[in-house]
């Protein structure tokens, strides 16, 4: 369903090597807002490959177990192509916070995708709590997502 993120509800994060600082300070967020999280990460900087984190964590919000998700790489860009491989994901790669906060009123977006070696904390804070807080508001926007999810079906 669209629109429907409770900003409280559980969220599922996944990086890569180069997503690894920013995911703490992200899951230190997480707690301090009383946020829920799994982290399926990874936890060091030695070279792993991104698509695998991008597909556990898009199969687990198709499933139904979370209604959300981040994914982190160095630049965001590689974790969102393939996270958008996945018909009903909506993964936005974002690097401000006016991007963030329309990334969910316009796109409805259940994945956010972050630079690791992109973003600083602070600002990555900022587009994580602008992200998480914000409302689909729905009306001409569903056209645009009707037409996704009818191209999706072919």
């Amino acid at each position: 369903m669209r629109g429907d993120f409770d900003p409280k509800a559980p969220v599922i994060i996944g990086c890569d090597h180069g997503g690894v600082r920013l995911k703490k300070s992200i899951e230190k967020y997480l707690d301090e807002q009383g946020i829920a999280y799994q982290d399926i990460g990874t936890d060091t900087e030695e070279v792993v490959r991104y698509p695998y984190y991008a597909k556990e964590v898009a199969e687990r919000i198709l499933s139904g177990e979370f209604q959300r998700g981040i994914l982190i790489c160095s630049t965001g860009v590689g974790m969102s192509m393939m996270a958008n491989r996945y018909p009903g994901i909506r993964a936005s790669l974002v690097e401000n916070c006016y991007a963030a906060r329309t990334a969910r009123e316009h796109t409805d977006a259940n994945v956010l995708c972050l630079g690791g070696k992109i973003l600083g904390d602070f600002l990555a804070l900022e587009i994580l709590d602008e992200w998480l807080n914000a409302r689909f508001i729905g009306g001409r926007h569903n056209i645009s997502l009707d037409l996704i999810e009818e191209f999706e079906k072919k």
